[in-house]
């Protein structure tokens, strides 16, 4: 009987005979052969290199025309979509060149993104704190209002209130928090007594910050709420960011002179954590999402987030959790953190 991969040797005997190679061998073999593997896809691979090195230096894009750098920042973590569409260009031309350089791409991104997908909330902590921006032509203040309280926060945060719809604020917190101040547009409403609320000067002519000292069982904290005047992208100006920028430097100042050391940060900054524009508020506060978050925590424009210009940030406490809340009648998601005071 014939044995298996038996063929004839030239001397009229046999001999064994390789078996046939696979087909995904066979193909691997035939991109080895192939000279133009490296040659192919260097427009591919050139368009990963330059979303890779606008990833690692977007500190140095300008702002000096339409604030180039502060709009990429506020998207940033959004240029990672690219990957996957260039990966696909990649295997499609057959380029181990602009294949590695997507790869090398991918990399970048998750060296500076990755850590903010996976859930990194914690058991602890002793104080909820939320802030909504409620939208000034929210059609159902009482339901907003109804629906951040079943949070359970402490300590919760409103901005862009309308001077109408305070009252109807008012009166559907009034069973869960028994103290609140507000301020122009901004408010506060707690669990615990405040005391020395006050407007803060942010360079705008009217009140969209204010500042208050909660009395917390572990002792008191410094509250404040703002919300940094909007920006707006358009053909002939680009990122229209100067007011905001003022805005967020002396909110800066602000901090960097309040003698409380345990201190929070709540509202609205129309701003990203990575955008430079914010660096007076961002450098010497931390971002509870960023240290204990849960995902990107997105809570901008409330039906499609893609940006986290809600911000909750702390200086002498420390973070445990930060998620985003249900939606509202508002056209931005709630956001809240759950926070250790220590006394």
């Amino acid at each position: 009987m014939a044995q298996a991969y038996m063929t004839e040797s030239g001397n009229g005997g046999s001999e064994p005979s390789e078996p046939s190679a696979s087909g995904f061998g066979r193909r691997l073999a035939e991109l080895r052969k192939d000279p133009g593997i490296w040659r192919r896809g260097w427009v591919l691979a050139a368009l990963a290199a330059l979303i890779a090195l606008i990833m690692i230096f977007h500190a140095e894009l300008p702002n000096d025309v339409g604030n180039l750098g502060s709009l990429t920042e506020t998207f940033l973590p959004w240029l990672g979509l690219a990957v996957p569409v260039l990966l696909a260009g990649a295997v499609f031309r057959r380029s181990a060149t602009a294949l590695i350089a997507v790869l090398l791409t991918a990399a970048v991104w998750a060296n500076l993104f990755g850590g903010l997908v996976s859930d990194k909330s914690g058991p602890g902590g002793n104080l909820v704190v939320a802030t909504h921006n409620v939208d000034a032509d929210n059609a159902d203040p009482r339901g907003t209002a109804e629906s951040v309280a079943r949070s359970g926060a402490d300590v919760l945060a409103l901005t862009e209130l309308k001077g109408s719809a305070v009252p109807v604020y008012e009166k559907a917190l009034a069973g869960t928090y028994k103290y609140h101040s507000v301020e122009g547009t901004v408010g506060l409403w707690s669990k615990y007594p405040l005391s020395a609320s006050a407007p803060v000067d942010i360079r705008l002519g009217w009140t969209r910050a204010m500042r208050a000292t909660v009395a917390t069982p572990q002792g008191d904290v410094a509250a404040f709420v703002a919300h940094l005047p909007s920006v707006r992208v358009k053909l002939k100006a680009g990122f229209t960011a100067n007011q905001r920028d003022d805005s967020a430097d002396a909110l800066g100042a602000a901090l960097a002179a309040e003698p409380l050391k345990k201190v929070i940060l709540l509202g609205d900054l129309n701003g990203t954590m990575n955008d430079r524009a914010l660096s007076e508020v961002t450098s010497q506060m931390r971002s509870t999402q960023g240290a204990a978050g849960d995902g990107f925590g997105f809570s901008w424009p409330a039906q499609f987030p893609m940006a986290r210009i809600d911000q909750i940030m702390v200086r002498g406490i420390k973070p445990e959790a930060s998620w985003t809340l249900p939606r509202t009648g508002s056209d931005h998601l709630p956001v809240a953190a759950r926070v250790t005071v220590k006394k």
